[in-house]
């Protein structure tokens, strides 16, 4: 038996098998995956690890499954997938990952099917049903990826603690001992309020952190670098989970020509300014904005470069990425029957709109470029009705 100190969990207690999940490069190359990619460059603390992140889950898993009931075999099962879920994850997390063809949970299926992992897990466990069980699948997998589950709890207080965005601070105590397992994961009445809290948490984090403006910008600019890194060949894609933060940032820095100058640009915090700014909260129809399709947004910048006499690649339209808040869906337990959360609670049925409050869409330019007076944006971006 061996412990880890935890920053937020104090002393995480692991066995012989976990320790040995954890001594793989696969696991270890976590230490080395920034949980909120750039966003230390607004909050400088914010240098926090998946690695911190998934044995901080795996600890919320092992709570939640005890208050649960669930046998030794099945706690032992989701620390394992708690511990695992976040493998498949690229550099910088999820700033890598929208550039990407699959998503981290179809890369960490991935990682495990061809790693020295799943050798390891055919000791105790079928691989193919952590696989299950990290996708959410069955009414074991929700509390790894489901409404109310342990991934968001642990990533939820870690990110508010390493920010100082007080925000984020949720009474993960009191929501899982007022859970319990049926065909669902249910929750009882008495832990509406904590739910509450954690998805009020989550509506005020995305524009105090996830959605930074600025952290925005710095994203913006890494996923266009990233991405000239895939298509100029320098790095494939399908093997994104191998490299780690500094392997992608190496890479840029000895690159000419866009990519050398935009990770010159992050590296001395020189960023693109916002010149435009359209708030989804004043269209008739916010959602239209998401449907907007990748060429439509490409065909977009190549307009924006054409008029301003501005290369193309350096002409950034951001969409925003704000929480669908799913959590209304979760099944509360009253009086002998269930009801979605979002019937009992009005304000979880309000967050779904006021969420478009703090969104907005936005062109990005270099500062030396972004001095634009008269220029009429919005004549350039079509939203679809």
């Amino acid at each position: 038996m061996k412990f880890i100190r935890d920053s937020l969990h104090g002393n995480l207690q692991l066995n012989e098998f976990e320790v040995k999940l954890i001594d793989t490069p696969q696991i270890q190359r976590l230490r080395r995956i920034k949980q909120l990619g750039f966003t230390y460059l607004v909050y400088p603390g914010a240098n926090h690890t998946r690695f911190e992140h998934s044995i901080g889950a795996m600890y919320l898993a092992s709570k939640l499954t005890h208050n649960l009931d669930l046998s030794n075999d099945q706690k032992e099962m989701l620390r394992v997938c708690a511990l695992l879920h976040d493998a498949g994850h690229g550099p910088f997390s999820h700033v890598s990952e929208s550039v990407l063809e699959k998503s981290h949970e179809e890369l960490t299926s991935k990682l495990i099917m061809e790693s020295h992992l799943s050798d390891i897990l055919e000791e105790k466990f079928d691989p193919k049903e952590i696989i299950k069980l990290i996708s959410g699948e069955g009414r074991l997998g929700q509390i790894i990826s489901g409404d109310l589950d342990v991934d968001r709890m642990d990533y939820l207080l870690r990110d508010s603690y390493y920010t100082g965005v007080a925000y984020g601070v949720i009474d993960v105590e009191r929501l899982i001992y007022n859970m319990k397992l049926e065909d669902n994961l249910i929750l009882k009445s008495k832990g509406v309020q904590a739910a509450e809290s954690m998805l009020l948490a989550r509506y005020f984090m995305y524009p105090s952190v996830y959605q930074h403006h600025t952290t925005r910008i710095i994203n913006s600019m890494f996923r266009r670098c990233i991405n000239h890194l895939f298509t100029e060949g320098h790095i494939n894609p399908e093997n994104i989970y191998k490299y780690d933060d500094l392997d992608i940032i190496i890479k840029a820095r000895y690159q000419k020509g866009f990519i050398g100058d935009m990770m010159h640009r992050l590296d001395n915090r020189k960023l693109f300014k916002s010149v435009y700014s359209l708030k989804l909260d004043e269209l008739e129809n916010p959602n239209a904005v998401f449907k907007i399709k990748p060429d439509k947004i490409k065909s977009f910048e190549m307009e924006i470069s054409e008029e301003l006499n501005i290369p193309e690649e350096y002409v950034i339209v951001d969409v925003p990425d704000y929480p669908s808040f799913d959590e209304m869906k979760t099944q509360v337990s009253s009086n002998g029957d269930l009801i979605n959360l979002s019937e009992i609670s009005t304000i979880v049925s309000t967050l779904r709109d006021a969420r478009f409050n703090h969104a907005d869409l936005c062109v990005y330019l270099p500062e030396e470029n972004s001095n634009i007076k008269d220029f009429q944006f919005q004549d350039y971006i079509e939203i679809p009705k």
